[in-house]
């Protein structure tokens, strides 16, 4: 299989050695700020991106998160920096314009490549993948749901019909509610339904014209 891309977005070249030698079996591109990196990102389309805040001719990473989102949304990027307060680290790690990871500096290589392993398997494509099959389990979910309601209404219209048949005297709804075990406001909305359908008569329920509400 041909090797992930990583864009590294570092200024520093003892750095970027690092880089080479923790993640040599990767193919690796190298941008010194973020504007070079905005400029070179069609070119290279990486899988992966590692970008330092503080850049080269006093550019700031953070600055570029929501372009680099905008360009690559499905590609994850690891922030590698030793400048961030916590309530920036927060900041880069929430949001629709996110990053997946921030690592300190100095890097703890063994961390770096735990990590890069990890965005590649479970971030970009594969996570947008899972999302939508999380979607998809979640409608059949609802809709099995659904079902099983409407089968158990249709049940108990069907007993309660069965009970009533013939009958002109007003429905004892309680004592309905309590054999059925739903709410009272439940076997109202039943009996209209039976009434609407022609099969009892208006009389099982005579001052009732309207549906009780929802709730």
């Amino acid at each position: 299989m041909t090797p992930a891309t990583i864009l590294i977005i570092e200024d520093d070249d003892l750095q970027y050695e690092i880089y080479e030698e923790a993640l040599g079996q990767y193919r690796l591109a190298r941008a010194r700020t973020g504007s070079e990196a905005l400029a070179r990102m069609p070119e290279i389309l990486p899988d992966l991106v590692i970008l330092d805040h503080v850049l080269e001719g006093g550019e700031q990473g953070l600055d570029f998160l929501p372009e680099f989102k905008d360009l690559l949304p499905h590609v994850p990027i690891i922030i590698v920096s030793g400048a961030l307060a916590v309530q920036q680290q927060l900041r880069a790690l929430q949001g629709p314009r996110r990053a997946h990871y921030c690592l300190p500096k100095p890097v703890d290589v063994h961390e770096l490549r735990r990590t890069v392993e990890t965005a590649l398997v479970e971030c970009g494509r594969n996570e947008i993948v899972r999302q939508f099959e999380a979607l998809e389990r979640a409608q059949r979910v609802d809709a099995l749901e659904l079902f099983s309601r409407s089968t158990d209404r249709l049940s108990r219209q069907i007993h309660i019909f069965q009970l009533l048949r013939g009958s002109h005297q007003r429905a004892n709804i309680s004592a309905l509610a309590r054999q059925f075990r739903v709410a009272r406001r439940t076997i109202m909305r039943d009996l209209h339904e039976l009434i609407r359908r022609g099969q009892l008569p208006p009389e099982v329920y005579p001052e009732w014209d309207k549906p009780p509400p929802e709730g």
